[in-house]
């Protein structure tokens, strides 16, 4: 696990996550709503009850299924944009 995490980030616990009633997952990120998967929503949740006990082990699965979802302009909101 060091050799994916090396700077220790994902022990902060920054992605949270929501199961709804229609068994989708909302992925948060830092309190912010960032991922809604619906199609692979059914494995992931197998995924995360597994890995249940290892939260480094969920943070991953999270981390993985977002992506590379950061860029450097998300502090940029939809009405300051230019």
């Amino acid at each position: 696990m060091s050799d994916i995490d090396k700077r220790n980030r994902l022990s902060e616990e920054p992605f949270d996550f929501q199961i709804t009633k229609k068994g989708t997952v909302v992925i948060y990120y830092e309190g912010k709503q960032i991922k809604i998967v619906k199609d692979q929503a059914e494995r992931l949740i197998a995924k995360i009850k597994e890995a249940e006990d290892n939260k480094t082990a969920v943070q991953l699965l999270l981390a993985k299924i977002t992506g590379n979802f950061k860029r450097g302009n998300e502090k940029f909101g939809k009405d300051k944009r230019k």
